[in-house]
């Protein structure tokens, strides 16, 4: 299979049809062969329905709120595509540029390629005030004392391609459940030794967003302190 695509949804009931018409029509563009798994992260409202109503899409649900980080590694334990990759929900990123982070991985250049909205020949549009705020202060605190390789600047880019058997391994050995997990994940593969590429996306902020600004603030310092604990438990 070339391509697994994962799709963590909460309460995305206005706008998955829209994520899955457009996937759906990428990989038939493409000839791909290619799976979409939709894991519903316990949505209070029609999400499922939606999803139900596409049959050539996978529907994984465990009935309760964990996160988008366990929605995520729940999802991509269960692809099966050389190719695995993640967009988060909004279709903020055309599913056409998949085909960059693809090509690098297939022409062995790489074993991840990150989405970077910061890089030359990117484009970020509508992204609200409190939401930069945020993006700086995660910076910040990424930067100063995670130990992120500089070159990875944009860690929460929600549109990451792996090659399958790197993501099965890394996401398996995850622990943090929200926000914070692409973090775990790119210091993970970084001191595994995988090698990480970014590619320039043009990106749309998606207006619905389901993050608080302030309770999701302290959730992701709480999230990054126990990485940091994690990591020195394991004396790296």
């Amino acid at each position: 299979m070339d391509l697994s695509i994962v799709i963590p949804a909460y309460n995305e009931e206005h706008k998955i049809s829209r994520d899955l018409e457009a996937a759906l029509a990428f990989l038939d563009a493409y000839s791909l062969r290619g799976e979409i798994l939709v894991v519903d992260d316990g949505s209070k409202d029609n999400t499922i329905q939606r999803v139900q109503e596409f049959p050539q899409v996978t529907l994984l649900e465990y009935g309760r709120n964990r996160g988008k980080g366990y929605a995520t590694r729940y999802g991509i334990a269960r692809t099966q595509g050389n190719c695995v990759m993640f967009a988060d929900a909004g279709l903020c990123v055309p599913y056409e540029l998949a085909l960059v982070g693809m090509t690098y991985i297939r022409h062995n250049m790489c074993d991840i390629a990150v989405g970077n909205r910061r890089i030359s020949g990117s484009r970020l549009e509508g992204q609200r005030f409190y939401r930069r705020v945020g993006t700086w202060l995660n910076s910040l605190m990424v930067r100063g004392l995670m130990g992120i390789p500089w070159y990875l600047n944009d860690t929460q880019c929600g549109f990451k391609m792996f090659r399958g058997t790197v993501a099965r391994q890394i996401y398996g050995e995850m622990i943090t459940d929200r926000m914070m997990a692409d973090i775990e994940m790119l210091l993970r593969s970084h001191r595994a030794g995988h090698r990480i590429m970014n590619f320039a996306v043009p990106w749309t902020a998606d207006l619905d967003t389901r993050f608080n600004p302030l309770w999701g603030q302290l959730n992701n310092f709480a999230e990054l302190a126990k990485i940091k604990r994690m990591l020195w438990k394991a004396g790296k």
